[in-house]
């Protein structure tokens, strides 16, 4: 009884907790994301444990998590339509079992996975769409938390983002690196046509998603993300675009959560200037 009593008050103050600092948040937006309307949210089915990153197709729903209890990386595939897991491949490699943000392009998902430390380790992973198959792995003598991926070009951020790298798969050995022009901590990248689009953290409770010229590495556009507040109990909070993060045209989704976790989908306004 005694233990209940305990568990419950601590609960109640988490939470109590949680909501105040939510509510301290300075960059809090009437929408929760910048410019952008909430459609609507599916509820992902099947364990997940820290969510780290989001690709979709027309199909299916691809989520990486890491698993800190046990040391472990998953990539989770799930239906589209239902959010019912469908299946997950374990991507552990040795002391590096941190996945990051991914990305999908010509029928491969590419998945960063490192050493939780900066200045470390990582493989970028190509897995086969498909078959969730290993097609090869890129050794980087650097944490790499989140990769894009277009065609024979990668474009991966170490810890923080605070450099991004840029690979050609032609000649993989012989990256480059460019200073983040952005303050955010990036946590997912896309390539959308001539440009990057990035999202992720600019303090506990505000990120941002940034449209960023390619090859110039210029911000063109950005839109303020608020946080989500503890909705579950004892839930993680955070910004919106804190964790997964991919992009259709004006349909903007993300996965703030942890397992249990959900895909919340954003219309994005028409540009201003279009």
């Amino acid at each position: 009884m005694i233990r209940k009593t305990l568990r419950s008050s601590l609960t109640g103050f988490v939470l109590m907790m949680s909501s105040l600092l939510v509510a301290a948040a300075p960059d809090r937006l009437d929408r929760p994301i910048e410019h952008a309307q909430l459609l609507g949210a599916l509820d992902l089915e099947g364990e997940l444990y820290h969510v780290q990153g989001l690709e979709l197709d027309r199909r299916r729903i691809w989520v990486t998590s890491v698993d800190h209890g046990s040391r472990k990386a998953y990539i989770h595939e799930f239906d589209r339509g239902t959010g019912k897991l469908l299946r997950r491949r374990e991507l552990t490699d040795g002391a590096r079992y941190h996945p990051g943000g991914i990305s999908i392009s010509d029928g491969s998902i590419w998945v960063p996975v490192a050493e939780m430390k900066p200045n470390s380790s990582a493989v970028l992973v190509e897995i086969d769409a498909d078959s969730l198959a290993v097609r090869r792995k890129i050794h980087v003598p650097d944490h790499l938390g989140c990769v894009a991926a277009s065609g024979s070009t990668l474009v991966a951020g170490n810890w923080d983002s605070k450099l991004l790298y840029i690979f050609d798969l032609n000649d993989a050995a012989r990256a480059r690196t460019v200073p983040n022009p952005s303050a955010t901590q990036y946590q997912d990248i896309k390539f959308v046509g001539d440009e990057l689009v990035a999202g992720g953290t600019r303090t506990p409770w505000s990120g941002t998603v940034d449209w960023i010229d390619w090859p110039s590495m210029k911000v063109v556009r950005t839109l303020q993300a608020g946080a989500i507040g503890p909705i579950r109990p004892l839930g993680r909070g955070g910004p919106y675009t804190g964790e997964g993060m991919a992009i259709e045209g004006r349909d903007l989704y993300v996965v703030p959560e942890d397992g249990p976790s959900r895909v919340f989908h954003f219309r994005l306004d028409e540009p201003a200037n279009g």
